[in-house]
């Protein structure tokens, strides 16, 4: 299996998806290399970056899920760092 290592900006402007967004990171826990949320509490947003070393359609796969929720952002940068082989967890 290859996998590769990406990095996702999320921007959440409706609190109320933050349930939501909080169980799709965990669903795919086992692929995260770390998580950063940083509330911005003077425009009422919060900013998210989470690393991830996964398969592509997997990545592809949580940033469109990500994407649907109400009132949240998402974008994806892609390495080209690959690794084949099974993944380290």
């Amino acid at each position: 299996m290859e996998t590769r290592v990406a990095v996702m900006g999320i921007i959440v402007e409706d609190m109320s998806s933050v349930e939501q967004l909080n169980g799709l990171l965990s669903e795919y826990g086992i692929w995260m290399i770390g998580r950063m949320g940083v509330p911005y509490r003077k425009k009422n947003i919060s900013i998210l970056s989470v690393a991830i070393d996964a398969p592509q359609d997997v990545i592809s796969t949580l940033s469109g899920r990500i994407g649907k929720l109400k009132g949240v952002s998402v974008k994806t940068a892609y390495s080209n760092v690959i690794t084949k082989g099974e993944q380290d967890a």
